[in-house]
């Protein structure tokens, strides 16, 4: 805060880089893939983005009456390794490179990166807390397909996967905002049939921020929790840079003041991801978007850690 924002290297809200983890409460960490996508490439420059959009956040959260940056010591810990065209290597890649942030007791942020990431998350949070995990879904898709043309690591299959694995606990886990044409029933139907909770993009509107809250915390439980924001949860008017948009999205007030009715619970991770900067507005719509909902992230974690 001593230098103009927009001077220095390109970093998390102008956080310091730096892999040493001691005493560190949260580190973004960015996962530069997006060769397991469907439609739209692009995400692959998401954490570059969402870092460059980041430059406005200024460190009190009036909402909530906290100094988030002062609450917590947060890092920027840099990319993990991933291996372009391959993403079952990079889920392992990914699981390895957040294991000593976990091992070190910080909460990661994970900056995507398409969501095919969430499952080498997913995979470290598992082995770190010695149990699955319950995750909180904002999303427009639910990710569980099977496959698409054959292929069982992209991202329209992360949790499935994580389901076959075991890294997920479905009974704890509700996933919320989908909506948009699907290619059958089923796509909704076999998710709920695995255990998890859905709430349609229509139904969650409905229900209004406190009861959203509420389903929530009694789905999750006393078990480890982890939270996934994809982007696409959002009306593309308002994120237009995305691989995968869906028309009649959320707008950007009511999935912060979401995110915001989840204050207290102690999440041991997040993530924001499928911000594909190529197809964004003028003026780094999608990432400052994106930058922002990363900054409710940590407002989360400095409740919960206060």
């Amino acid at each position: 805060m001593s230098v103009p924002r927009y001077t220095g290297v390109r970093t998390f809200a102008s956080l310091p880089h730096t892999s040493e983890l001691e005493g560190v409460d949260v580190a973004v960490v960015g996962v530069p893939f997006d060769t397991a996508t469907s439609y739209r490439p692009g995400a692959r420059f998401g954490p570059e983005a969402i870092r460059a959009g980041s430059t406005l956040l200024r460190p009190y959260h009036p909402a909530l009456h906290l100094d988030v940056f002062g609450s917590l010591k947060i890092v920027d810990y840099g990319d993990v390794v991933v291996t372009p065209g391959n993403a079952e290597r990079t889920a392992g890649q990914i699981a390895d490179g957040l294991a000593p942030v976990l091992a070190a007791g910080a909460v990661p942020l994970v900056l995507g990166g398409d969501h095919s990431v969430v499952l080498g998350e997913l995979r470290a949070h598992a082995a770190a807390a010695g149990e699955p995990v319950g995750v909180v879904l904002l999303d427009a898709h639910a990710d569980t397909w099977d496959e698409y043309y054959g292929e069982k690591y992209f991202h329209g299959t992360p949790f499935r996967r994580a389901v076959e694995e075991g890294v997920i606990a479905p009974e704890r886990s509700l996933f919320a905002g989908m909506r948009g044409p699907l290619y059958a029933g089923s796509d909704l139907e076999e998710a709920r049939e695995m255990g998890f909770e859905l709430v349609q993009g229509d139904e969650l509107r409905s229900i209004g921020p406190g009861d959203y809250s509420d389903r929530v915390r009694r789905r999750l439980g006393d078990g480890p929790a982890f939270l996934s924001f994809d982007i696409d949860v959002i009306d593309p008017a308002f994120a237009p840079g995305t691989g995968t948009p869906e028309v009649a999205g959320l707008l950007p007030h009511e999935a912060l003041v979401l995110l915001r009715s989840l204050a207290g619970i102690d999440f041991r991770g997040y993530d924001v991801v499928e911000v594909s900067p190529a197809y964004d507005g003028p003026g780094q719509t999608t990432g400052m978007l994106a930058a922002n909902v990363a900054y409710e992230l940590l407002a989360l974690s400095a409740v919960a850690r206060g």
